[in-house]
């Protein structure tokens, strides 16, 4: 019994240091998006833009970063995946960088679209790997700490930006400065670091290699309980930019916090988030309790945004945002990842995650830019919360669709 733990112990400290590192690249990804919230007025007024033009700033990121997720995640399965997460990471930590040097509205544009095709090599290559080299009964785990590094990154983006620009009166470009160096290590480090592979149980290889055999795009989307659950994660993608897009400019506008402190008061989303997720994944893990779990996290969500809109209470309006915190989309995330580990192909994991993060980031795509035409439109930020927490609710209709594939609780 001994000789057997000693056996395994080396695949144990694999999983766990993947995890840490690709905790670090979701560190940096989040920091590099969400340095934007809190200086979105500064930058408006710069360039004189409407909130329509603000919101298009994140949205043509994201519309660069969606289009490259199926031919990322195609071509890990190819030829590499930490070799493409690698190269994504020396283009976005680049990115960061110029970003601060931009003088007009277009450069500023091309820039993000730039960090947003670095961006994109990220996703369905490094879930594809920690699939791989996680053990079954830690799989949700191994993803609740990595996505923990959103969290954590969201925090370090907003801040460090609104604490530098206005707190430090640096400016808004010097946080891009300072971010750019260490994206470019945490590249370096998964590749140098994390090697692929499986520790997954030989029966649960085999079976997911037969399953996946010939598998295609087009076969992918036809399986209705991975379609179901890219839905799911579309609605909940969609509420979540509405979040990090536009709360910090929401509070310093409806609720008159200074800017340079929404920043703090928006991060309450982020890191509330992280014991939570890592909560829900034992509970997942233990009792296979994937859509029990997002049935009731859902419709918290919907109650938590609810709240913040329509409260006029100060204790209120911050207990609102924890709650988003502990049940929203990065509490979600985990659950809807181990739901795709269960029913993905094997051979084409890779694949599979990317065209999940493709759909679903449709919705970060279309929530700035949606938002701010929103608010112009209307004269009211309220509009576009209700807007997200409308598409909440369809994301949890569709979820009473989906059948769970039923294993062994793990001990």
């Amino acid at each position: 019994m001994t000789n057997t733990k000693t056996k395994q112990t080396p695949a144990e400290r694999h999983w766990v240091l993947t995890s840490l590192l690709f905790f670090l690249g979701w560190v940096f990804m989040y920091a590099d998006r969400t340095i934007l919230s809190p200086v979105q007025g500064v930058i408006r007024d710069e360039f004189m833009l409407t909130n329509a033009e603000v919101g298009l700033i994140s949205s043509v990121f994201f519309i660069i970063y969606t289009a490259v997720q199926i031919p990322s995640g195609l071509m890990g399965d190819k030829w590499g995946r930490t070799k493409l997460i690698c190269i994504g990471f020396l283009i976005f930590g680049c990115a960061t960088a110029l970003t601060g040097l931009v003088t007009t509205f277009a450069m500023l544009l091309a820039v993000r679209l730039l960090a947003g095709f670095g961006e994109g090599f990220y996703y369905g290559p490094q879930y594809a790997v920690s699939s791989d080299s996680t053990p079954a009964q830690y799989r949700t785990m191994s993803f609740a700490i990595i996505n923990s590094g959103q969290a954590a990154g969201i925090s370090l983006g907003l801040i460090g930006s609104s604490y530098i620009s206005f707190e430090l009166g640096l400016g808004w470009r010097t946080t891009f400065w300072l971010y750019a160096l260490p994206t470019i290590l945490i590249g370096l480090a998964i590749y140098f670091f994390i090697k692929e592979g499986t520790h997954a149980q030989p029966s649960e290889k085999a079976l997911r290699e037969d399953a996946g055999a010939g598998a295609s795009v087009k076969e992918i989307l036809s399986n209705r309980t991975l379609a179901t659950i890219f839905l799911i994660s579309f609605c909940n993608v969609y509420g979540f930019f509405v979040m990090v897009t536009w709360l910090p400019i929401y509070l310093a506008d409806v609720r008159s916090i200074p800017l340079s402190e929404t920043g703090m008061f928006a991060s309450l989303v982020a890191w509330t988030s992280i014991p939570m997720a890592l909560i829900f994944a034992r509970i997942s893990d233990r009792f296979h309790a994937r859509k029990p779990l997002l049935a009731v996290l859902i419709p918290l969500t919907i109650a938590s945004i609810l709240t913040l809109i329509n409260t006029q209470s100060w204790t209120l309006m911050i207990a609102s945002l924890v709650a988003y915190g502990f049940v929203g989309k990065l509490a979600c995330d985990p659950l809807l990842l181990a739901l795709i580990a269960d029913h993905a192909p094997k051979d084409k994991m890779s694949t599979v995650y990317g065209l999940y993060n493709c759909i679903a980031m449709v919705g970060a795509i279309a929530a700035p830019y949606v938002t701010g035409w929103l608010r112009d439109s209307t004269g009211t930020w309220d509009s576009g919360f209700y807007f997200a927490v409308g598409l909440l609710t369809i994301g949890w209709t569709a979820l009473w669709t989906l059948k769970s594939r039923h294993a062994q609780p793990t001990n």
